[in-house]
């Protein structure tokens, strides 16, 4: 993953200091774009060990549309439990909108649309179609939520390879990305989607392409406050490590379709996991990194 090591580079030879709403300054860039050719192994951030259970976990809720973390909590992710009311609940538009996103209908009435069955049917039975946009920013809720998505639009795309044959690709806009926490993430969960939709469709994986558009690392203020937040430190660790080579993903060969994932939410976290199988992953030891909420 040479290409992520360029993007903390840049962040850090580029970067200038902001103050926002979390209270812990960043060094920010604008506009940071790569692409990933998921043909050339998955894209599974080595310079650090990543949770992959966590991967895995995080994109299948986000699937099933569910706005409870309870699934998430049954595998022992916590990640979103910061966002959590009591009741288990979180503000999130990803897997909320992405099957049930607000419209109104042509009666007038409220209504909703599931992107992911459109974008599937889409692929199946119109595969040179440039509108299989998932979003999961609807001005009404992400101008007032205390949690608009920061990577809130992914765009599918068929292209052709050398040899003629069909291969899916995917373009991922990210409003706002965390660097050393979310980019890592993001890169690998959109890419497990990418991965199962081409199985659902029958075709390949291809390129994954990936906008950032405010990039940034979190960072003690200039006083030196806050050092605990600061993730300049880890982030140059890595650049130190040589990234070693991608793993490859195998993918239960039985999930088929976006109805066979439903079966597997009632497994406990080993025979899930049996199904998402990484092979070859061999990262640098972690580092961790405090989130600033």
């Amino acid at each position: 993953m040479k290409l992520y090591l360029d993007v903390v580079r840049k962040a850090l030879e580029r970067g200038t200091r902001i103050e926002n709403r979390t209270g812990v300054d960043t060094l920010s860039t604008f506009n940071i774009n790569y692409e990933i050719d998921l043909r050339d192994g998955f894209p599974l951030l080595t310079t650090k060990a990543i949770s992959w259970k966590n991967i895995v976990v995080v994109n299948l809720w986000f699937l099933s549309g569910a706005t409870d973390i309870a699934f998430l909590r049954k595998h022992g992710c916590r990640f979103w439990d910061p966002w959590a009311d009591e009741a288990g609940q979180v503000p999130s538009a990803y897997g909320n909108f992405w099957r049930s996103f607000p419209v109104h209908q042509e009666d007038g009435t409220p209504g909703f649309n599931d992107q992911i069955r459109y974008i599937l049917e889409t692929l199946r039975t119109d595969p040179q179609s440039r509108r299989m946009v998932l979003s999961a920013w609807a001005p009404g809720n992400a101008q007032t939520s205390a949690l608009p998505p920061c990577h809130l639009m992914f765009i599918f795309n068929v292209q052709y390879g050398e040899d003629n044959e069909p291969m899916l690709c995917g373009h991922l806009t990210q409003r706002s990305a965390d660097i050393a926490l979310g980019v890592p993430y993001n890169i690998a969960g959109y890419a497990l989607i990418l991965e199962l939709f081409a199985r659902f469709v029958g075709v390949r994986p291809g390129v994954f392409g990936h906008t950032l558009v405010d990039a940034h690392i979190y960072t003690a203020k200039a006083d030196g406050s806050m050092a605990e937040y600061d993730h300049v430190p880890g982030l140059r660790e890595q650049l130190t490590r040589e990234p070693k080579p991608l793993p490859r993903l195998s993918i239960d060969p039985n999930l088929r379709g976006l109805d066979d994932l439903w079966s597997l939410f009632d497994l406990e976290t080993d025979a899930l996991m049996s199904h998402f199988v990484l092979e070859g992953y061999d990262p640098h030891p972690a580092i961790s990194f405090k989130v600033a909420v």
